[in-house]
């Protein structure tokens, strides 16, 4: 599309409302309101455009989340026709809409083997608050119902919500809220460039890490803990990738001490790393008890996220648990679940999640290698559409630069610039593009990419910081 071709916004208009009205999430209001925000107006495809016509390739997928692409008329049609026939109805007493039982019994098709139930809710973070009172729920039942406590890791991101902020391990939320909740607790993440030890292999230090759990449970009292959750791939916190002896050995820790399991697929789910869930993935593999899920379950189209309960725990909370006393006004929205089975029907009959496995995600993952000769980048990492990359002031001694210059930032900004949407986390710089990326559009992303970090390190230089 040419800017020409666009509806005419007023640019200047709509920031000053946006400033004078709307708080952001995670955002520091004065600071924005300074610069004003930026105004998307329209997406196609992989790419979105903004209020002054500028064409920009969304290397994050809106949040992790437009897994289908911009501009599906499949999944607005899915959506008009819900909304003339039904727009709401709810899933309270003794009710149910036909969107709602059909993406239920859909959802299993797709889910890994033992999945046949699934709780609605909006979003993520909802589904891992709901995780909470299901894992609590579950163990009372079991009359265990001292087995309260769930372990999470430093820099893990399970939503914001009070449970699903004190479940993440970011620091910098629990500082805003007294944070986290009884109950629940933290070991580090599986990142060896943080915690690796010199000369260990990347097998070595996979299990050194899964033991942190294992000592946890054995500080705790085994018969005190609950559940561990985590992401497959810990998204928000900087695409950390664990190795392929990490997970396996979590598994085996679960079972020996016989806690639940769960698996955050709120960005791995629905195709993103080539598997239609993150725990299937042959470098991840483990086999959870709950599985959250949001985000890519509509393409971000409209809200919705879940919680697939896998039957161990299904049985118990169906055959001894009578009342749930949990859930939400828009629980199994008729118009969202609508959208929903749109959506997965779409991936199942296109091949998307196939064609990522077999073709997007490797050529992916040798394009974005390419970046690692720049002056500035080191250990480069990807797995199925998610990829990242530190941020190095000398990458030979791995020596990063003093975090209170944000450089990760300046390199956002100059990406927007350059018409590309890359996420800072620090000195990390991460991508996670939708699923319906085409080749020629991953090399493009790539030189708006390379162009950002040349942009980057001329500041630096001008600066003398390299």
């Amino acid at each position: 599309m040419k800017p020409n071709d666009l509806p005419h916004f007023d640019t200047a208009a709509l920031r000053a409302k946006d400033a004078a009205h709307h708080l952001h999430p995670f955002t520091d209001t004065k600071s924005l309101n300074a610069a004003g925000s930026r105004v998307i107006v329209r997406g196609e495809g992989v790419r979105i455009w903004d209020s002054e016509g500028n064409e920009i390739i969304d290397g994050m997928s809106g949040l992790w989340c437009v897994n289908l692409g911009y501009g599906r008329q499949d999944l607005v049609d899915a959506a008009t026709r819900q909304m003339q026939t039904l727009p709401f109805y709810n899933a309270f007493f003794k009710t149910t809409t036909a969107p709602a039982a059909e993406l239920a019994a859909l959802l299993p098709q797709v889910a890994p083997p033992g999945f046949n139930h699934v709780f609605f809710t909006n979003s993520g973070s909802e589904g891992n608050d709901t995780i909470i009172r299901l894992v609590r729920r579950y163990w009372d039942l079991m009359g265990q119902p001292q087995r309260k406590t769930l372990i999470s890791r430093h820099n893990a991101y399970h939503g914001s919500t009070l449970g699903g902020a004190s479940l993440g391990g970011m620091s910098g939320m629990h500082e805003q809220g007294d944070l986290p909740l009884p109950g629940i607790t933290h070991i580090d993440q599986p990142y060896q460039l943080q915690h690796g030890k010199p000369g260990e292999s990347a097998h070595d230090f996979g299990l050194r890490a899964a033991g942190w759990l294992e000592a946890k449970i054995l500080e705790l009292g085994a018969d005190k803990v609950a559940a561990f959750i985590g992401e497959p791939v810990q998204g928000a916190g900087g695409v950390i990738i664990p190795p392929a002896s990490y997970w396996p050995e979590i598994q085996r820790i679960c079972d020996k001490y016989g806690i639940l399991l769960i698996s955050d697929e709120v960005i791995c789910g629905f195709g993103r790393l080539g598997t239609w869930f993150g725990c299937q993935h042959p470098h991840i593999n483990f086999r959870p008890d709950l599985i959250t899920f949001a985000k890519g379950v509509t393409s971000g189209y409209l809200p919705l996220g879940g919680v697939l309960v896998g039957d161990r725990v299904a049985k118990v909370l169906i055959e001894q648990g009578g009342d749930f006393n949990h859930g939400f006004t828009y629980s199994g929205h008729p118009t969202c679940c609508a959208v929903a089975i749109a959506n997965v029907s779409a991936l199942r009959a296109e091949g998307v999640v196939e064609r990522v496995a077999a073709d997007t995600a490797p050529y992916l993952q040798q394009q974005f290698a390419t970046l690692s000769d720049h002056p500035l980048v080191g250990d480069v990492d990807a797995l199925g559409m998610v990829a990242g990359l530190v941020l190095y002031k000398d990458k030979a001694s791995r020596t990063l630069f003093p975090a209170d210059l944000g450089v990760g930032y300046t390199c956002r900004d100059h990406c927007f610039k350059n018409g590309v949407v890359m996420r800072a986390v620090e000195e990390r710089m991460i991508i996670a593009p939708p699923l319906v990326i085409t080749h020629a559009e991953i090399d493009e992303m790539i030189r708006r990419i390379r162009r950002s970090l040349d942009d980057t390190l001329s500041d630096l230089r001008l600066k003398g910081l390299v």
